[in-house]
């Protein structure tokens, strides 16, 4: 029996890992899209990627995957839940099943209005035009109403698409973490804007040259644990991470001359997400053994480096007299504690990808309460422009000028990505309690961040959280991790302790 499970064992690897590679020239397909691609071809390559999407269903949705899992879940090779077998059978059954509801039309319509959808956004932010993207996503919400639909759900529709992203985790639950989440931020963030102290962020609007940044930025990047061997940095619209295969991993960033966080920060935030890729186990590659578990736990590793290590005072101790450097002109007679505090200003603010770390997930609490809202038809699409600027108005007291830089600044939505916001709030929770975890374990990352050593965090992350993949859910994983359930506890702490020097509050 165990001779036949075996070798049922390599005919659904191979199959699935012939899938993944059609995965990832998709893969190879979007990145273009949104870093090279010729503006006229955005069209074709609508039916380029619709084409390979319907391809992958009928893979993935393969009758003879069901039974060769069926076959393996009764075999003694799939006992042990999270080993590499069990969870391969786990993980491939619940994607199994969820992908057998869909019927394929669905699946082809979903692929092609986020192509056409991210092209129109694309143009529509360029030009503060609202009305112009307003059918796009309308037909994207008929859509993804319709997928939930069909692929069931326990209380509301916004729980299946919530499961794609954070599987386990339900609208409910979510929604508890980020009011309590809310209760203790709204509170800090006032405290500190009460106080009327003012970070000295005009150094970091002087003149910061492209090529500088792009250098200093790759630099950083590979010293924390980005391999460029295995991975790119290139420019686009909207910064994001994405990967073609298992030594295939693309980063992207967006440059401001007068602006130096927007693309350091976005290049660190990026390389988290990158360093995690990295960090799966090739020789499992795509398989759930070698594929992450969740993009909350993704979000944690990008935001780990970008807030936790790359805002960190001992981290600037090493790479500021190199930042000088770098940029002379700028940075010149600028003191170490000017440009931590610069760095570290809480101010609300328009931009999430811009926002402090303080304020940040205030503009994820917002989408993911107007997204809720969008799927269960409580709020209509010609509305939810106004609904966001209350929402702005409401919770960071501040005013959208425009939809520009209001309800048109992601891109999430034209992509049908429903279900994805609250993934970044839950990353900055897991952060701050991996962050924790090892910080305890490793006897103090500050002194090993002043003296330039990233590599004991970068091997600890590889081992408790990169080389798991998918054999724990992230709420096991967490609890394996930090000893914990997932609380807003170690995040908060860990803002005040940071704030309060900078600002003069109270630190617990």
């Amino acid at each position: 029996m165990i001779a036949t499970a075996k070798s049922t064992l390599d005919e659904l690897s191979t199959f699935v890992r012939e899938t993944a590679m059609l995965e990832s020239i998709q893969s190879l397909l979007e990145w273009d899209e949104r870093t090279k691609m010729p503006i006229q071809a955005g069209e074709y390559r609508a039916e380029q990627i619709t084409y390979l999407s319907g391809m992958i269903h009928q893979r993935r949705t393969d009758p003879r995957i069901g039974q060769w899992l069926d076959e393996l879940a009764a075999s003694p090779l799939a006992d042990d839940p999270h080993s590499d077998i069990g969870t391969t059978v786990r993980q491939m059954r619940r994607d199994y099943d969820r992908r057998t509801r869909l019927p394929q039309s669905l699946v082809e319509a979903l692929t092609r209005q986020s192509v056409l959808g991210q092209q129109a956004w694309v143009k529509a932010r360029e030009e503060n035009d609202f009305l112009a993207f307003r059918p796009h996503l309308e037909e994207m919400i008929r859509l993804k109403k319709e997928q939930a639909a069909a692929i069931g759900f326990r209380d509301q529709p916004y729980d299946a698409l919530l499961d794609e992203y954070e599987p386990g985790e339900s609208t409910e639950r979510v929604a508890a973490i980020l009011a309590a989440l809310r209760e203790q931020l709204s509170p800090l963030v006032a405290e500190v804007v009460a106080t009327g102290k003012r970070a000295p962020v005009e150094i970091l609007r002087r003149e910061f040259p492209t090529s500088s940044q792009e250098s200093f930025g790759r630099g950083v990047a590979a010293r924390i644990g980005f391999s460029f061997d295995r991975g790119r940095l290139d420019v686009t619209h909207h910064p994001f991470c994405s990967g073609m295969g298992p030594h295939d991993c693309r980063i992207t960033t967006r440059y401001d001359e007068r602006f130096f966080p927007s693309a350091f920060f976005g290049i660190l935030h990026e390389a988290g997400h990158g360093i995690y890729d990295q960090g799966l186990r090739s020789e499992q590659y795509g398989l759930p053994p070698g594929s992450y578990v969740s993009l909350g736990i993704h979000e944690s590793q990008s935001r780990l480096w970008e807030n936790f290590v790359g805002r960190n005072y001992s981290f600037w101790r090493h790479f500021f007299p190199q930042a000088q450097a770098t940029f002379p002109s700028a940075l010149e007679g600028v003191r170490l504690e000017e440009f931590y505090f610069a760095i570290n200003q809480v101010q609300p603010s328009l931009i999430r990808v811009e926002a402090d770390e303080a304020t940040y997930n205030l503009h994820i609490i917002i989408r993911f309460e107007l997204e809720q809202s969008l799927i269960r038809d409580d709020l209509l699409v010609a509305d939810l422009p106004t609904a966001w600027r209350d929402k702005y108005r409401e919770y960071l007291g501040i005013d959208a000028c425009d939809d520009a830089d209001g309800v048109l600044q992601d891109i999430h939505w034209s992509a049908g990505l429903f279900g994805y916001f609250p993934t970044y709030a839950l990353g900055n929770l897991y952060a701050a309690q991996f962050y924790d975890a090892a910080d305890r374990q490793l006897g103090g990352l500050d002194g090993l961040f002043a003296q330039g050593e990233f590599e004991p965090l970068l091997l600890w992350l590889r081992h408790n959280i990169h080389q798991q993949g998918q054999c724990y859910t992230p709420a096991e994983l967490a609890l394996r991790v930090s000893g914990q359930p997932l609380t807003p506890a170690a995040l908060i702490r860990h803002l005040r302790q940071k704030l309060a020097p900078l600002y003069g509050i109270r630190c617990g």
